[in-house]
C-alpha cells in the first residue's frame, strides 16, 4: 500500500479548505456568513461562487481517493498560520469536528509543512493528509503500467522524505559525532536512508524507462509519422475524445485521473495522413510540482508531439480557470509555443443559450465538440491536417502502368484520388497526399510541364 495513503475501504473523510487572503475574497457558501462554520456533506451543484466550484472540485478529488465525505470545515485567513496552517481555536474546533463525525482523516486543501502536519497530527483524533498526498493517493490508485507504478513511488517517496519525523531538515542533518553511525544510529535515519537508497534506485529505473521510449520515439521518426497529444484539465473529455476518434477503447470515467498512463493509437486524417494519437494525464489546479518532475518520461510525448489539442469541458463554470492551469503547466514543459487547437467539448450539456453564447470562442478558432455526441470529429481532423508541417499534404500528377498493382492499391489506399484516366496499358492520376507517401513512387511521376498541371503544397 502506498505510503500514507487512504485505505480502499471507505474512510469517513472530513474536508478541510482554507482561504487565504484579504477579507474581501469569496468562501464557500454558508461559510461566508459563519467564517468557518461547519458545512453538511453534500455536493455543490448549486455553487455559485468561485470557492464553491472549488469546494467541488475538492469534494470530487476526495471521492476518486475512495473516502466519504463525513464533514466539511471551512476557514478564511489573511495568512497561514505557521504551526498549524489554520490556528489554535480552529484546531479545537476541527478535532472536536472530527470526533463528532467519527472521522478516519481529515483532509487539507492545501499543502501542509512537516511541522504543521505533525501538530495537527497531534491534535486531532484521526490521520491527517494534505492536498499533495491526496493526489498522489489517486495516482497511485489509477497506475497500472511499470512505468506509472515506479513515477508515482518515486514522487510519494520525495514528499514523504522530510515528513518522516515531522522535523524536516532536521533529522538530515544526522550523520555525524557519537550514536550517528553504525548500530548506534535510529531506526527514523535507518529508514531515511533506505527510502534515499530506494529514490536512486527508482531514479535509474526511470532513466532506463526514458531511454527505452527515446528509442521507440526516433524509431516512429524514422519514419515521418507525427504525434498529437491530447492534453487538458482532468475530467475535460480527453479519453472519452480519443475513443470516439481512435475506437481504442481506453477507460471513460468521470473520476478525477482515471487516465494515468499515456495511450497512443494510428488513426488516418481526411488527407490520408498517418498520424499517432496520444492520450496523456490530466492535470489540475496547484499540481504538485514532484508529480510534474516524477512523470517527466511520460510528459515527453507531450514535449515531443507536433499539435497540441487542449480538450476544455464547455460545460464547466471554471473553464476560464481550468484553461489558465494547463497552460501553466504546459509553460513548465516548455511547449507554449507548439500549435494548439482547443476543443470545447461537452457541448452536449449546455442549453441552447449557453451554446449561443460559445459562438464567440468560435472566432477564436476553438472547436465546439461532443466526444460522446461524435459532434464537431470531422472539423476537428481538418484543423489537425492544417496545424501538420510535418510530411506535408501535396497534389501531384502520376503515370502508372496497369502492371503496377501494388503501386495503384497504395497511392488509393493512402491518398485521395482527384482524377483518374485510362489511356491503353496507362493510368493517368491527380492525387493528394502525403509527402512521404507520394515520394515512394516518384519514378511514375509525371513532369508539370508535360501534364500541364502544377505540383502544389495543400494543407
Amino acid at each position: 500500500m502506498p505510503l500514507n495513503a487512504i485505505d480502499s475501504t471507505a474512510e469517513r473523510a472530513v474536508l478541510v479548505t482554507v482561504v487565504l487572503g484579504p477579507p474581501g475574497k469569496n468562501l464557500p457558501r454558508g461559510a461566508a456568513r459563519a467564517r468557518g462554520a461547519v458545512l453538511p456533506a453534500g455536493d455543490a451543484h448549486n455553487a455559485t461562487t468561485q470557492e464553491d466550484l472549488r469546494l467541488a472540485e475538492f469534494r470530487e478529488l476526495v471521492l476518486s481517493a475512495g473516502a466519504t465525505v463525513a464533514a466539511e470545515v471551512a476557514q478564511h485567513r489573511p495568512k497561514a498560520e505557521p504551526a498549524t496552517l489554520i490556528g489554535s481555536g480552529k484546531t479545537e474546533e476541527l478535532a472536536a469536528t472530527a470526533k463528532s463525525a467519527q472521522a478516519d482523516v481529515a483532509i487539507v486543501d492545501h499543502d501542509l509543512s512537516p511541522t504543521q502536519l505533525r501538530n495537527l497530527e497531534n491534535a486531532l483524533p484521526c490521520r491527517v493528509i494534505d492536498r499533495t498526498q491526496l493526489i498522489l493517493d489517486i495516482f497511485a490508485r489509477h497506475a497500472r503500467t511499470r512505468e506509472g507504478q515506479l513515477q508515482v513511488e518515486l514522487a510519494q517517496l520525495e514528499y514523504m522524505l522530510p515528513r518522516l519525523t515531522g522535523r524536516g531538515k532536521a533529522m538530515s542533518q544526522l550523520g555525524g559525532g557519537i550514536g550517528t553511525r553504525g548500530p548506534g544510529e535510529t531506526q527514523l535515519e535507518t529508514d531515511r536512508r533506505r527510502i534515499q537508497r530506494r529514490v536512486q534506485q527508482l531514479r535509474h529505473e526511470l532513466e532506463a524507462v526514458r531511454r527505452t521510449r527515446a528509442q521507440q520515439r526516433q524509431r516512429r521518426e524514422a519514419v515521418p509519422v507525427p504525434t498529437v497529444a491530447l492534453v487538458g484539465y482532468t475530467n475535460a473529455g480527453k479519453s472519452t475524445l480519443f475513443n470516439a476518434i481512435t475506437r481504442a477503447g481506453v477507460l471513460e470515467s468521470s473520476r478525477m485521473f482515471a487516465t494515468l498512463d499515456p495511450k497512443l493509437s494510428a488513426i488516418q486524417l481526411p488527407s490520408r495522413r498517418k498520424i499517432l494519437l496520444s492520450d496523456t494525464v490530466g492535470f489540475i489546479r496547484d499540481l504538485p510540482h514532484t508529480l510534474v518532475t516524477s512523470f517527466r518520461a511520460t510528459l515527453e510525448e507531450v514535449k515531443k508531439a507536433e499539435v497540441l489539442v487542449h480538450v476544455r469541458d464547455a460545460s464547466s463554470p471554471m473553464r476560464e480557470e481550468h484553461k489558465a492551469e494547463v497552460e501553466k503547466v504546459l509553460g513548465e514543459l516548455e511547449v507554449l509555443d507548439k500549435p494548439r487547437i482547443e476543443v470545447l467539448n461537452k457541448v452536449d450539456l449546455l442549453s441552447e443559450e449557453e451554446c449561443a453564447a460559445l459562438a464567440g470562442f468560435g472566432k477564436s478558432g476553438a472547436i465546439a465538440a461532443s466526444a460522446k455526441e461524435r459532434i464537431g470529429l470531422e472539423t476537428l481532423l481538418e484543423r489537425i491536417d492544417e496545424e501538420l508541417l510535418q510530411d506535408p499534404v501535396l497534389e501531384q500528377r502520376f503515370q502508372i502502368p496497369q502492371s503496377e498493382g501494388d503501386v495503384l492499391a497504395a497511392l488509393e489506399a493512402g491518398s485521395v484520388i482527384q482524377s483518374r484516366e485510362y489511356e491503353g496499358n496507362l493510368v493517368h492520376m491527380v492525387v493528394t497526399g502525403p509527402a512521404s507517401l507520394l515520394g515512394r513512387y516518384r519514378r511514375f511521376r509525371r513532369a508539370p510541364e508535360e501534364s500541364g498541371l502544377q505540383t502544389k503544397q495543400t494543407g
